[in-house]
């Protein structure tokens, strides 16, 4: 019993210096990193998003068809198909890095792929070991 008031009392501790903390701190502009150097221009945040729109309609895709999920998890890969190793007479000369990270979209087509295989193994109960 001493241990889960303790523990109540911790949380609403953490969570007044969350609260406390969020009020303080002013939220500044967005910094832009160019990928070069020390990060220079500083714009807007409604300037920089011009993708938003198409963001928002990704995420707020509701995956409720069975044959839909299996197309989703069918066409997003569960890997990046453009990582490799260039070999050559069994050495490998370079490394290609997974690209899809440039994608500004890929966080976004993650996500519907992975809310594709929960409703495949939750709701109706499928085995998803094919997608993975």
């Amino acid at each position: 019993m001493a241990l889960r008031n303790f523990f109540t009392q911790d949380v609403a501790l953490v969570m007044w210096t969350w609260l406390d903390s969020a009020r303080s701190t002013p939220t500044p502009h967005k910094t832009v990193h160019l990928g070069f150097g020390s990060p220079q221009l500083k714009f807007p945040s409604f300037l920089i998003d011009l993708f938003a729109p198409l963001r928002n309609w990704l995420n707020n895709i509701a995956v409720t068809e069975r044959y839909i999920a299996r197309i989703i998890c069918h066409i997003i890969p569960s890997q990046c198909p453009f990582e490799r190793d260039v070999m050559m007479f069994n050495h490998k000369l370079f490394h290609i890095p997974p690209l899809c990270k440039l994608n500004p979209l890929y966080e976004e087509f993650v996500g519907l792929r992975f809310r594709a295989l929960c409703f495949l193994a939750d709701d109706c109960g499928e085995d998803i070991s094919i997608y993975l």
